[in-house]
């Protein structure tokens, strides 16, 4: 298969790539070198199942596995403690220590019903990892990569600020230190869903400013439930987990 046609099959199932040139020359590279690419996921354990929205992303990571390349999944066993607020209009309820932890264990597992989990094809990390041992000078340091006019830029941000509903500042902080998994973990290319390009493109620009090349962003859209305006997650309670059983 040409480069070409794997972005093409890519591209079939992706909502946005950023961008497909960068593609092109991170395959065309690897496959000189013989070294494969990183794909990057996070997923926060803030429910036990892994869900159809994870499922979507991990098809086209999957393909990528195919192809020979590495999934990198990061378990945000740290950053569920912040709470993700993307596409909300009001602040996630944050989870104690103890119901994140019994939630990852299941992680792993389930992931395997969509990937291959060798460890050729598969790597799974947790943030915690590198995120708990920060300390409060480190943090600070990292919440002076960004502006807040840029972190505004997100859409459940901006939103919440024109109808002066509140903003804690520790929801801003969740894609700061979503952007630093991928200069910890050397991401080639970050997967999500469409509602996480903002933090997707944090990761990028950390990236570029510690003098790493920036990883490639892909997007896939969100999964609808009657009304493709309405969000399936975990915590509307509206998700569908890859366990459930075909009769529901």
């Amino acid at each position: 298969m040409t480069f070409d046609q794997q972005i093409a099959a890519l591209s079939r199932r992706c909502e946005r790539i950023l961008t497909e040139e960068e593609l092109r020359k991170k395959l065309a590279r690897s496959q000189s070198s013989g070294k494969p690419l990183r794909i990057k996921m996070g997923m926060d354990p803030t429910a036990p199942d892994v869900t159809l929205g994870h499922a979507v992303p991990m098809r086209v990571i999957r393909q990528f596995q195919e192809w020979g390349h590495k999934a990198v999944i990061i378990i945000g066993d740290y950053t569920a403690r912040v709470g993700d607020p993307s596409g909300r209009n009001e602040m996630r309820p944050m989870l104690s220590g103890e119901k994140i932890d019994e939630n990852a264990k299941t992680y792993v597992a389930q992931v395997g019903k969509i990937l291959l989990t060798d460890p050729a094809h598969l790597e799974v990390r947790y943030n915690g990892e590198w995120l708990g041992k920060m300390s409060l000078v480190d943090i600070i340091k990292l919440a002076g990569r960004m502006t807040v006019a840029q972190v505004l830029q997100r859409d459940d941000f901006a939103k919440r600020f024109n109808e002066a509903s509140e903003i804690r500042l520790h929801e801003i902080l969740y894609p700061l230190l979503q952007g630093w998994d991928s200069v910890v973990i050397d991401a080639d290319v970050e997967m999500g869903v469409s509602d996480q390009l903002f933090n997707n493109l944090v990761g990028r620009e950390f990236q570029k400013e510690v003098g790493s090349e920036s990883q490639l962003v892909m997007v896939t859209p969100l999964l609808g439930v009657t009304d493709v305006h309405v969000k399936m997650s975990k915590s509307k309670g509206n998700n569908i987990a890859v366990t459930d059983p075909p009769s529901g």
